[in-house]
């Protein structure tokens, strides 16, 4: 397939590899490299952090504990590795230096975690903070980073929402805490806030990715991600203030190190198709159905447009459109690059990588991506002045249909006629049905470009204090494009080019930040204190245009609005949003076991009237390890922690305290005029969230085994609506707070083991298990307010209100359904009280990592407790013309029969289709939707290059939702919106390090 990219990259690419090769990386003090083996009693150890002591200059061992570093006579070198007692070692005059790591129950300081403007360890954190990293990010054929979460970090929910090639997914970090303001979490890549709001149009993209969510974040590429961190609780949300109110993901990308440059190249190819097929009628059991369902309406002669079963269609044939339309096999190709490498000073890093996905539908489509990563880190000779540059850039382009074929696929009659005539044409069989091929020239196409670019300056001055500054710039444009020619229809109608449709949609947005910040430390054997003071000024602007144009000469120019007849601007928008905060930061450690830390910010908005534009946040954290210089028998790390804060919201969208006015479609007298769209309001604030934390971490043989449980509950108040007005206002509603207050709660637990580790074999497992409740505290007024509908107090935001099934009435043969109010009549506004909570009860994840010498298995199990929607919701009655579900064969037949389907109908039956059309909005539809999945599997073999260090190959084998145990009936428990579930995919490649 040709792809105009691949000239875009290969120069540069080159370029940069032949530099990286050609240029000899030598420290700058002339030292020769200090090479050796890192092992503990059981072999070689890979992974362990080598560094020059009171420098930043370090390196990793490899997979064969095989280490490579540059250094002086006079130094010291650290070796530290998590579990591991770290070991200081004296260069001295020899070049080889192998070292044996002893084992180390409180070597938890080793890990370096992000937690956003600081760093912290997983002994020393007061925070609740989730993390994944490259390796387990590595071992999964994603192409979103948000599906490496999806099983691996408590309290995280990570749904996605179709299984075409740049769809978005649906993320949330300990619940829904507001109505009607957004609950997303904030996104940090490099230290720059990264908007991961779709560019999509419903006009454009809606008829293939659901609610046109196509997710900007299909532009990082996973592999080079060095670690994702999630911040949760008030005490590593409150440095963010407002933004980190649903949780901070910090999305790390790789970065060069010291050494000899690296060449490493990521080669895979694999396949992809549907998980399960969903279990329809055949052709007997359907044809059965509908002839059953005229003798119910008492219809003797089939009608002329009942072409499946009068005999017009060919009553014998049999189709398996889900085979035909979603049966596909859809193959994936990586191929990337990466060279890094440097001096004790200087560092850097590039990749490339070029991705092609096509689809399970039944033509040619397919998604590209490009991306490009760069790293160059430098540090003075003094070490007091360090810079730090990253930029990514990424262009994508997929190519679609512009509507799903899944709905066809499940509801079409296995007797339709057949999809091409004998001349191999469109079959339309005389004008008798709307063959879904034919919208296989409606295309959908995307293009998108992303940058984002961040330079960190520091310098050290006075010992104690440091000066940094944290610019990011970014930008990320989409631009849509939906063709629908004329060809799509049956040509018995008549249309020509001029009936030919093309929508385009441009959004882009452009943003960028910058955050001067000053920090003092000091410490000695008993007092550590640490503080940061900060600024934050960050802008985005958002523009969206979309045109349509109708009417071509020929088909051939319905790529060009020019050539249209008639275009129309469907809408033109542009937004600009800024925000100014100001932070700080207290940290204070006793003895390194009693942990302070204290987080102020204040946050301006310009969401907000002119009163009301900033807002006073903040948190408390503390954690105690009681362990430290202390024996217990058994146990040999414990540390309670806690944490209160308090955050705010401002996720409502630009200008909604303005009164602002739209340009009327329609001209008056020949002028364009302005209608008022919203009403002023000055005075809403901003929401509050009061968040609260609880917890213990435990390691018992020399944390061989350690847990940790926690239990958090946040109390959302002041929610931002859109409040109802009287119609005589002109105006429906009106944004302002609402003294309603939401909770969130629950428990997190966390176990990780070393089951075994000798000399060839490791086996860890990992646990993590989340139980989640979300609870309406508060409403006033609620049952007088459009919400009533809506909303229960004591019930979960995510409810839904149902009718009440009481079963098939064994006489009529119908569905029944509770009258709640005593009056004879069944009706949406007074007997939709049946509560039915679709979120989950709990969810977690069991993960395993062995390795018998070069040879490595990782899988993992994610499982989820929960109800959902089944194959009924968005169904008609069974007896219309459609496929169905084969469930509807245990049916009502004649009185006294006892069966859970009613009796079938054509639609004529008016009192049966309302009784079916009832029962698709009661508690009928809701099944439970539990489910256990082997979400990835990997099985990989490490083959030595030669004798140098850190020269192998790695070949692996990788699978995606490979299994699933479910008693639900539908094809995918995760996700039935009559869209394309999510894919089971398998990769073979390999990896190779020179």
């Amino acid at each position: 397939m040709k792809n105009k990219y691949r000239g875009y990259y290969v120069l540069p690419l080159s370029f940069a590899l032949f530099w990286a090769l050609s240029t000899p990386l030598t420290s700058q003090n002339g030292s020769p490299p200090i090479s050796g083996i890192v092992a503990d009693a059981n072999g070689p150890l890979g992974g362990v952090n080598i560094i020059v002591k009171n420098t930043a200059r370090g390196t990793q061992s490899d997979v064969d504990g095989h280490y490579s570093i540059t250094a002086k006579k006079s130094d010291t070198l650290v070796f530290s590795y998590l579990g591991y007692k770290a070991q200081e070692v004296a260069v001295g005059s020899g070049s080889i230096l192998n070292v044996t790591l002893q084992a180390d129950a409180t070597a938890l300081d080793q890990v370096v975690i992000n937690a956003g403007y600081y760093t912290t360890t997983d002994k020393k954190r007061t925070g609740s903070i989730g993390r994944v990293t490259a390796a387990e990010i590595d071992k999964q054929p994603i192409n979103n980073p948000l599906e490496a979460l999806q099983g691996r970090v408590t309290g995280v929910d990570v749904i996605q929402n179709s299984g075409v090639p740049g769809g978005g997914f649906k993320m949330r970090i300990r619940g829904q805490n507001s109505l009607m303001a957004g609950n997303e979490p904030l996104y940090i890549i490099d230290g720059v806030p990264y908007d991961t709001r779709t560019l999509g149009s419903p006009n454009t993209s809606g008829g293939i990715i659901p609610g046109a969510d196509v997710s900007p974040l299909n532009a990082i590429n996973p592999e080079s991600i060095e670690s994702i961190e999630i911040l949760k609780d008030a005490d590593a949300t409150a440095i963010y203030g407002s933004r980190g109110a649903n949780g901070v993901v910090l999305i790390t990308t790789k970065r060069g190190k010291e050494g000899k440059t690296k060449i490493t190249v990521n080669s895979s190819t694999g396949i992809a198709h549907i998980s399960k097929k969903a279990n329809l009628l055949n052709t007997e059991q359907y044809l059965e159905v509908r002839r059953e369902a005229f003798a119910n309406d008492g219809i003797t002669e089939y009608p002329e447009w009942a072409y499946d079963v009068n005999g017009t269609w060919d009553m014998e044939r049999y189709t398996d459109w889900q085979k035909e339309l979603i049966g596909g096999t859809a193959n994936t190709r990586k191929l990337l690059a990466e060279v890094s490498g440097g001096s004790s000073k200087t560092q850097f890093l590039i990749s490339g990588q070029y991705q092609e996905e096509t689809t399970v539908f039944p033509a040619k489509y397919a998604y590209d991506r490009l991306t490009v990563n760069t790293n160059l880190n430098h540090q003075s000779n003094d070490e007091r002045f360090n810079i730090v540059f990253t930029a990514g850039y990424s262009l994508e382009k997929n190519n679609l249909p512009n509507l799903d074929f899944t709905s066809d696929a499940l509801w079409l009659p296995p007797n339709a006629p057949a999809i091409y005539d004998g001349e191999g044409n469109i079959n339309w069989e005389n004008s008798t049905w709307a063959n879904p091929l034919a919208g296989v020239a409606s295309k959908y196409t995307q293009d998108s470009k992303n940058l984002i670019t961040n330079t960190i300056a520091s310098y050290t001055f006075l010992n104690d204090f440091e000066v940094k500054i944290n610019a990011g710039y970014g930008f990320s444009q989409l631009q849509g494009l939906t063709t629908t020619p004329h060809t799509v229809y049956d040509p018995a109608y008549g249309m020509d080019s001029g009936s030919s449709r093309l929508t385009t949609s441009n959004g882009g947005r452009n943003y960028w930040i910058t955050e001067p910040q000053i920090r003092w430390q000091k410490k000695n054997e008993t007092h550590k204190w640490d503080i940061l003071v900060g600024s934050s000024f960050q802008e985005n602007t958002y523009d969206q245009k979309i045109i349509t144009g109708r009417g071509f000469p020929n088909n051939h120019f319905i790529n060009n609005l020019g050539a249209a007849t008639t275009v129309t601007i469907v809408d033109e928008s542009k937004t600009n949003y800024k925000y100014h905060s100001l932070f700080g930061r207290i940290n204070y450690t006793f003895r390194n076991e009693l942990f302070l830390n204290v987080t102020g910010r204040r946050d301006g908005s310009s969401r907000f009237g002119p009163k009301n534009k900033y807002g006073n946040f903040g948190a408390i954290g503390a954690a105690w390890i009681f362990t430290e210089g202390r024996t217990f028998n058994g146990l040999s790390f414990g540390k309670l922690r806690g944490s209160y804060g308090l955050a705010g919201n401002d996720q409502i969208g630009d200008y909604q305290y303005l009164q602002t006015y739209s340009i009327e479609d329609y001209p008056y007298d020949g002028n364009i005029g302005l209608v008022p769209s919203r009403l002023y309001n000055p005075n809403f604030k901003w929401e509050k969230i009061i968040k609260r934390e609880a917890a213990v971490e435990l390691g018992f043989l020399d944390n061989k085994i350690s847990i940790s449980a926690a239990y958090y509950n946040n109390r959302s108040s002041n929610q931002l609506v859109n409040y109802a007005l009287p119609g005589t206002t002109g105006f429906v509603s009106i944004q302002a707070n609402l003294d309603a207050e939401v909770e969130n709660s629950g428990f997190e637990i966390e176990l990780n083991s070393v089951l075994g580790r000798s000399n060839n074999f490791t086996w860890n497992n990992s646990l993590n298990f989340s139980m989640a409740r979300n609870k309406l505290l508060a409403f006033p007024s609620l049952e007088n307010s459009t919400y009533a509908n809506r909303y229960v107090i004591g019930e979960p935001l995510t409810i839904t209100k149902l009718y009440e099934l009481q079963g098939v009435n064994p006489e009529t043969g119908l569905f029944e359904f509770k009258d709640y109010n005593g009056d004879g009549v069944i009706s949406s506004d007074k007997d939709r009280q049946y509560i039915a909570d679709l979120s989950p009860k709990f969810f977690g994840g069991l993960s395993n990592t062995l390795g018998y010498k070069n040879w490595s298995l990782d899988f993992l199990f994610q499982f989820v407790k929960k109800n959902g929607y089944n194959q009924y919701r968005f169904s008609e009655p069974p007896g219309l013309m459609g496929n169905r579900s084969i469930s509807v064969l245990d049916r009502w037949q004649q009185p006294g029969d006892v069966a859970p389907m009613q009796r079938y109908t054509t639609g004529e039956n008016y009192e049966a289709y309302l009784a079916y059309s009832q029962f698709t909005q009661s508690n009928g539809v809701i099944s439970d939707a539990s489910f256990i999945r082997l979400r990835s599997m990997e099985l990989a073999y490490n083959l030595k290059l030669g004798k140098e260090a850190g020269t192998y190959c790695r070949i692996f084998l990788q699978g995606l939702n490979l299994l699933t145990f479910t008693n639900f009936k539908g094809a995918d428990p995760d996700q039935i919106t009559g869209f394309l579930p999510s894919l089971r995919k398998i990769t073979f490649g390999a990896q190779l390090h020179l």
